[in-house]
């Protein structure tokens, strides 16, 4: 499928256990571009067609689907089959009109789960940083690579500045807007994205203190009563008193 040294592909065996790929039946598999997610928690849209929603048997196929804009992210045609695939992004499979979601799962840190429509329409997003821009208004940079600006009316009051590190966003693929916000809190619901919970649907009962900021240890609580931890860059909130996504069955 390639040569060897192609900065296109990688081997394998190197890539990440999550993807659902024959690692001895071909020596390289497709390597994805620079973007908004990290290849430690994405999949190339290439294997997402071929390999998760086995559209298609072979990458000649895949490549000509993906190329003719047949699939869309987060509502945009994406044409690049190295793009890469993560976390909350929404899949939309034009001919059908067939839509996913990338959420992580126990196990294979990444999986896809059917959507309807409506569900389509937005995201959720976490806030990895925030920032003062020009005019005093707020920028939120989101896990997706994508940033927000939430406009002050007053910079020496900014009210509309609500939002904290590490609290979601739910986002309109319309248009970018705000639509709804889930703080990071004590009663929130979280999903685990990645470790040996990965996929796991709870209730943050509490954050430790005394460490640095993204490697706090948080104790969970999932709905059969059992506590868990993890450390704090593994969470991600879906909701406020119960998910706003859809989930795989079993999760709660």
């Amino acid at each position: 499928m390639a040569r060897m040294g192609s900065s296109k592909h990688l081997k394998r065996l190197a890539a990440p256990e999550f993807w659902p790929i024959a690692r001895k039946e071909y020596k390289w598999v497709v390597k994805s571009t620079p973007g908004p997610h990290l290849q430690s928690r994405s999949l190339p849209l290439l294997v997402i067609v071929r390999d998760v929603l086995k559209v298609v048997e072979t990458s000649r196929e895949a490549i000509r689907i993906i190329s003719e804009g047949l699939i869309k992210v987060d509502g945009k045609v994406r044409k690049n089959y190295r793009f890469p695939v993560g976390f909350m992004d929404v899949i939309e499979f034009t001919p059908t009109k067939e839509f996913f979601r990338v959420i992580p799962i126990p196990v294979k840190t990444l999986g896809l789960i059917p959507i309807d429509a409506e569900e389509a329409t937005f995201k959720l997003c976490r806030i990895e940083n925030k920032t003062t821009v020009k005019g005093g208004h707020i920028q939120l940079n989101l896990h997706d690579g994508r940033n927000v600006l939430v406009k002050v009316s007053d910079p020496r009051s900014p009210v509309e500045d609500i939002y904290e590190t590490l609290g979601t966003v739910k986002i309109s693929l319309k248009d970018g807007g705000i639509l709804e916000y889930y703080p990071l809190k004590e009663g929130s619901i979280s999903i685990v994205l990645g470790g040996r919970n990965v996929g796991k649907v709870a209730k943050l009962v509490a954050v430790s203190e005394g460490v640095r900021h993204y490697r706090k240890q948080v104790k969970l609580q999932d709905f059969r009563g059992n506590y868990f931890f993890t450390t704090l860059d593994n969470i991600m909130i879906i909701g406020t008193d119960k998910p706003v996504i859809k989930l795989p069955e079993g999760s709660l």
